[in-house]
């Protein structure tokens, strides 16, 4: 009996450091950003914007080159690293005439404050009000694309404000399926805090939407993907590739993915 009860003590005890540390295990900001320029976006712009509970983010808006499009898209990335790795992203748009927003969320790349789902929820708006806001910006062209954990930030966002189009990279049921998928043997359930509930969101929305997922995918199972794909209103489209995995170039920037994003796009104009 002393035992068994050392052992629930013990497991008690990890389950309460658990619950309070979630959310270092959940995002992994990294701090330094480099100039655009060292990372091929010499044309980058820097900017600033200030979420509804008065923090100013940093990012960067990257123009698109000649023949422009009109379309601009706004990046929310994934959970690690911060907006310099996505630099290759935004470079392939801006070849091909889109113009997209990278940004940092709460937290990352040496912005204020701590990252949490309504936390990033609040930068995600902030993010669409400062894109709309621009001079050089067609408000009814503006398109989110959602990396990962993203994802659920940019359905949250297209369930508030509509936009001209969806597109999610390796997209979820809810951070909590994925949180099972990998602990099973942990009650994820009673200890998550930050959910995204991105099938039952997906279901509100009715923008044209484009899904991207590695054919198999050790982080995000594929299933997953499928099923937000599958739960999602018309038009809608689906690229599994194959031969990569989660945190390939190829899923990043790879000819692939920039070839279906573009024929989605060209789709809709």
């Amino acid at each position: 009996m002393t035992q068994v009860a050392v052992f629930l003590l013990l497991f008690s005890l990890g389950l309460v450091t658990l619950w309070a540390a979630q959310r270092r295990l959940i995002y992994f900001p990294f701090g330094d950003v480099p100039p655009p320029a060292e990372v091929g976006l010499s044309r980058a712009e820097s900017v600033a914007l200030t979420t509804d509970d008065g923090l100013t983010l940093s990012g960067w808006f990257v123009p698109a080159a000649a023949p422009a499009t009109g379309v601009t898209v706004i990046i929310f990335n994934g959970n690690g690293g911060n907006r310099a790795q996505r630099a290759p992203l935004a470079a392939r748009l801006a070849e091909r005439g889109i113009a997209s927003l990278l940004l940092d969320y709460r937290g990352y790349g040496a912005n204020p404050g701590r990252p949490s789902e309504d936390g990033l929820a609040s930068d995600a708006r902030a993010a669409r009000r400062y894109v709309a806001g621009r001079a050089d910006v067609d408000p009814d062209r503006i398109v989110y694309f959602g990396e990962s954990l993203g994802t659920g930030v940019a359905v949250r966002l297209a369930t508030e404000q509509r936009s001209f189009a969806l597109i999610l990279r390796s997209p979820y049921t809810s951070l909590l399926d994925v949180g099972r998928h990998h602990y099973p043997f942990l009650p994820v359930g009673l200890l998550l805090r930050d959910t995204f509930p991105s099938l039952d969101q997906i279901r509100l929305i009715n923008c044209p939407l484009l899904v991207i997922a590695a054919e198999h995918d050790g982080i995000v199972p594929t299933e997953q993907s499928e099923r937000v794909y599958a739960a999602a209103a018309p038009p809608k489209r689906l690229l599994l590739v194959e031969d990569v995995d989660h945190n390939d170039y190829e899923l990043l920037a790879g000819p692939r993915v920039i070839a279906a994003i573009l024929e989605f796009l060209r789709g809709l104009t």
